[in-house]
């Protein structure tokens, strides 16, 4: 009886990693990992993240996903102002740019708290594509803007070189 019960319970946690990955699969054909790291500022683990492209290859043109699985709460618009600070950071100056982008992403991005994992996408088309949890929450559609964001990891102007370098270890 417990046997037939851990099976199935393992079957419905393999479905549901494989149909996680399902909505990433849309966007990212023959994707598999390029690298993983984990943030940690001073001394807190903050996330966990993970850099996906066709092939496991990453191409700065070709679409790619990013996953950030938090490790602490964080609220939405934290989130927000660190990314649109990041940007200032590896060189985007245009203030006017940044202050649209700043309102996207806190209209996109909700409070996290721990466990939960963020995914961006970018896209064939240049779009930026938001989940969390497997569930879209937004859509930037400026090639601009995602080139920016995903910059903040994968730039080499990075604040974070160690982990930018541990997302492209496959390279």
């Amino acid at each position: 009886m417990l046997k037939p019960l851990l099976v199935s319970i393992i079957l419905l946690a393999a479905s549901a990693t494989a149909s996680a990955a399902d909505y990433v699969r849309n966007y990212v054909p023959d994707m598999d990992v390029v690298g993983e790291g984990r943030l940690t500022y001073l001394f807190w683990d903050v996330y966990d993240a993970t850099l996906r492209a066709p092939g496991g290859q990453w191409q700065q043109n070709a679409p790619f996903a990013l996953s950030l699985s938090y490790l602490r709460d964080i609220s939405g618009e934290d989130i927000a102002d660190r990314s649109a600070e990041e940007m200032r950071n590896i060189g985007v100056d245009d203030e006017v740019k940044i202050a649209r982008w700043h309102s996207q992403m806190r209209d996109i991005f909700p409070n996290v708290t721990e466990g939960d994992t963020l995914t961006g996408i970018y896209t064939q088309g240049r779009d930026s594509v938001f989940y969390l949890n497997g569930q879209a929450i937004g859509r930037i559609q400026d090639p601009e803007f995602g080139r920016a964001f995903f910059d903040i990891w994968l730039s080499q102007e990075t604040s974070s070189p160690d982990l930018r370098s541990k997302l492209l270890s496959k390279l």
